[in-house]
């Protein structure tokens, strides 16, 4: 993994009081030129000229007990899967105005001075905290943007609202609130869609969703700010998610981009929908039958995009393992990945290995490897 003693930029980044470098939005969007550990490689940063046709799922009939609607559903979820990993729904039962709310919110810690929000800066080895383009982790390929994460975990502690109330400042206490409420409609869609999964697959309905009922999630903020050489930078470069499943909700900016039929598809938001893909968690526990979705996160030089994405995640210590009947409708009815546990994974992602379109593949390598410590990757990027 790369690591980032040092940046190069055209400018002096600002300086905190400690006298650490920092890049948050308000820097980047001031930049004229894109600076060189922000450029990425043409094949990777090149816009996607078509739009991606993908299913758009009504849940509505799920959610009434629609035994038809609720098998369509499912039939679609499953194309996509097989395909691609990626799909939006509609009727979701996420509350509007919650969302809305939610958005509200973003700026309040964004627009916080560098010093207040490296208070609660991102540790090495953890997914949880504050990071101004990944300057933390990484020295090239930085991503244009800043994000802000925490951890959420369904039941009577409010895990979400306690964290913004106590680590962050009294002021941040109805954010936190707002952002309690945002995290539990969520982590109740994602139970849902587990169930949708479960029957495309044809094993157990309920299998996944009791599986993750005792999920401890990530939830995100994104700020990408205007860049002015879109073309040579990424706000998210090309990547599968490494947790189960992903819920983004993006603003109607745009932005998101998936790679399917070995080219770049643009997603136009569609308004009231939210977005899902398929991660690497999930492609394990369905025996590589369904699909992690590669995507990316393009900027552009006119206006600032904002996203919210929760990405739902097993308990650390679940053994990830698909079940019998998926094994055998594999691929001469074998195994393609072994067993392993979320903080396998997430010790692999945060202290061994960028994510990428490869990383299960390279994730298991390592994890069969007898000696970890010195670990090459064998699975490279394909070529885009």
């Amino acid at each position: 993994m790369a690591s980032s003693p040092s940046v190069l930029l055209s400018s002096p980044p600002p300086t905190a009081k400690d006298g650490s470098r920092f890049i948050d939005s308000n820097y980047l969007q001031k930049q004229s030129h894109v600076p060189a550990n922000f450029k990425w490689p043409e094949e990777d940063a090149a816009s996607a000229q078509e739009e991606l046709n993908a299913p758009v799922v009504d849940l509505e009939g799920f959610f009434n007990g629609d035994v038809v609607a609720t098998e369509n559903a499912a039939k679609l979820i499953r194309s996509s899967c097989l395909r691609h990993g990626f799909f939006q729904v509609t009727n979701h039962r996420v509350d509007a105005d919650l969302i809305q709310l939610a958005y509200d919110h973003v700026d309040d810690f964004f627009n916080l001075p560098i010093e207040e929000k490296i208070k609660v800066q991102r540790r090495p080895g953890s997914p949880y905290g504050y990071s101004g383009a990944h300057m933390d982790r990484f020295s090239s390929n930085l991503p244009w943007k800043e994000t802000f994460s925490f951890a959420f975990q369904d039941g009577p502690e409010k895990t979400v609202a306690d964290y913004f109330k106590f680590t962050i400042s009294k002021d941040f206490e109805q954010t936190g609130l707002v952002y309690q409420k945002y995290s539990e409609a969520m982590h109740s869609l994602s139970l849902s869609i587990m169930e949708l999964l479960a029957i495309g697959l044809g094993v157990d309905r309920m299998l996944y969703r009791e599986f993750f009922e005792d999920a401890v999630s990530i939830m995100r903020t994104n700020l990408y700010p205007t860049c002015q050489e879109p073309n040579l930078s990424l706000g998210t470069g090309p990547h599968c998610d490494p947790n189960a499943l992903t819920i983004l909700h993006q603003d109607l900016v745009g932005g998101l981009d998936v790679f399917v039929d070995n080219k770049w598809h643009k997603v136009r938001p569609v308004l009231g929908a939210l977005v899902i893909n398929i991660g690497d968690v999930f492609a394990a526990l369905s025996n590589g039958i369904y699909r992690s979705c590669l995507h990316r996160a393009a900027v552009n030089s006119h206006k600032e995009r904002r996203s919210l994405v929760f990405f739902m995640c097993p308990r650390a210590d679940k053994v990830v393992k698909p079940a019998e009947e998926l094994v055998r409708k594999g691929e001469g009815g074998t195994r393609k990945f072994p067993d392993f546990t979320w903080s396998d994974l997430l010790e692999f992602t945060q202290n061994h290995y960028r994510v990428n379109e490869t990383t299960l593949e390279n994730f298991t390598d390592w994890f069969l490897s007898a000696d970890r410590s010195n670990f090459k990757p064998t699975h490279f990027k394909t070529s885009h």
